[in-house]
């Protein structure tokens, strides 16, 4: 198994993401980092990316991702394998459909316009608070309805607490849990007041069925297995707290840094402007600021028997990680990678070129994809045209630089001078 050099030790310390690229460069696409307890092998590239998708059966997520059990619960999405992840995707899917998101946009853009209506012009704002609780607003309502979504700010303040472990690399997660600090025993009862928020609601569903919506929340309440019973209180939470948690963490992410990205552009601003939503230069976009800026610019997985690639053998039991940032910004697949340029995605632009699933990965691949994609590149692509339609931003000296490997966000949010804004909603 080849070892990462000091060389790359020292570059990942100083420049942690792009220093990821230059282990791939380095070392190839498998590369051993670190070691005892926290070893784990990098897999790095198109051709991995392919090679994991691929072969879901070579992997486990629950012990990948154990450390978001304190946030998303015991039996959430994201901890699942096997049949239980099947069976629970398979319930929580069709509030994920095409033709169900198309209803939410009127809820995207009202929410939208309400942020947006509370700025005046010449006033220097956060565009990351700002949207994120526009993010957390819509999710929270249209997946779990109108009472829940009147709590978004005290749900969002504790999830915000217990959130704040996935900032800690897992040397400092291991000790802060181990330990019994501060911290930790504020997140957990930070985690305790969302829960019983989340079990009176369903409690409330349970006992009114006439009032409940048809949203993710009676769905799940309403699902029944093959034998007849249906999902326990437990996992009915955990698919809620997960939902929530995914929904506004990364989307709020990558909507920072796409408007840090369209203001540093004005011509992009100006083409833009007024145009709907739905229509191509929008996504593109939007795909260009996920291309550059991947919220998951991580992803891991648990190797759960040997397995060869690129001629090196990975043992059972190895935490692997793939990296879309890396597969982003290889020139070999996106030519002159670093600059924000949305023509790329263009059909009708030379040297257009469409990538595969294992080339642009902004949500995953393979049966774990994220099941909210559609929904969150649909929500994206509506704030962005409000923004373009009723606002001009300007942005502030700043150094924007990515943090957090859990959803790379930009660290200290995104500021900008709010130049005007309209008030056509």
């Amino acid at each position: 198994m080849t070892r990462a050099t000091l060389g790359s030790y020292i570059e990942l310390a100083r420049r942690p993401y792009d220093g990821l690229i230059g282990l791939y460069r380095r070392h190839g696409p498998v590369v051993e980092v670190g070691g005892g307890p926290f070893r784990y092998t990098y897999l790095l590239g198109p051709e991995a990316n392919q090679f994991v998708f691929a072969n879901s059966d070579l992997f486990r997520w629950r012990e990948a991702f154990e450390f978001l059990v304190p946030v998303d619960g015991e039996t959430a999405l994201i901890v699942s394998d096997g049949p239980e992840h099947k069976r629970r995707r398979r319930l929580v899917q069709p509030a994920f459909h095409g033709r169900q998101i198309a209803s939410y946009v009127d809820t995207f853009h009202r929410n939208a316009d309400l942020t947006i209506s509370a700025w005046r012009p010449g006033s220097v704002i956060n565009v990351y608070d700002e949207l994120r609780r526009t993010i957390r607003r819509g999710t929270i309502e249209l997946l779990f309805g109108s009472r829940l979504a009147a709590d978004e700010v005290y749900l969002g303040q504790r999830l915000q607490v217990v959130l704040a472990l996935l900032d800690q690399s897992p040397v400092q997660r291991a000790f802060t849990e181990r330990l019994g600090l501060p911290s930790w025993r504020r997140s957990l009862a930070a985690k305790a007041e969302v829960d019983a928020r989340v079990y009176e609601e369903i409690e409330y569903r349970r006992s009114h069925p006439s009032s409940a919506a048809s949203d993710v929340l009676s769905t799940l309440i309403e699902a029944v297995d093959e034998d007849g019973s249906g999902l326990s209180d437990e996992e009915i939470r955990d698919q809620v707290i997960s939902l929530i948690a995914a929904g506004y963490e990364t989307t709020s992410a990558a909507m920072a840094w796409l408007v840090a990205e369209v203001v540093r552009n004005p011509g992009l601003w100006d083409d833009a402007a007024g145009l709907p939503y739905d229509v191509p230069p929008i996504a593109h976009l939007v795909s260009e600021a996920l291309r550059l800026h991947p919220p998951a610019a991580l992803s891991a997985r648990y190797a759960a028997a040997d397995f060869e690639l690129d001629g090196q053998l990975v043992r059972a039991g190895t935490l692997v990680l793939i990296s879309p940032y890396v597969t982003h910004r290889l020139a070999e697949i996106w030519p002159d990678p670093v600059p924000y340029d949305p023509s790329r995605w263009d059909p009708a632009a030379a040297g257009y070129r469409k990538s595969a699933p294992h080339e642009f990965l902004p949500f995953g691949g393979g049966p774990h994809r994220c099941i909210g994609a559609t929904f969150a590149m649909t929500e994206l692509q509506v704030i962005l045209a409000a923004l373009l339609r009723r606002t001009v931003l300007v942005p502030e000296p700043q150094e924007v630089r990515p943090v957090s490997y859990a959803a790379m966000r930009p660290r200290g949010g995104v500021r900008v001078r709010v130049q005007s804004v309209g008030g056509d909603s």
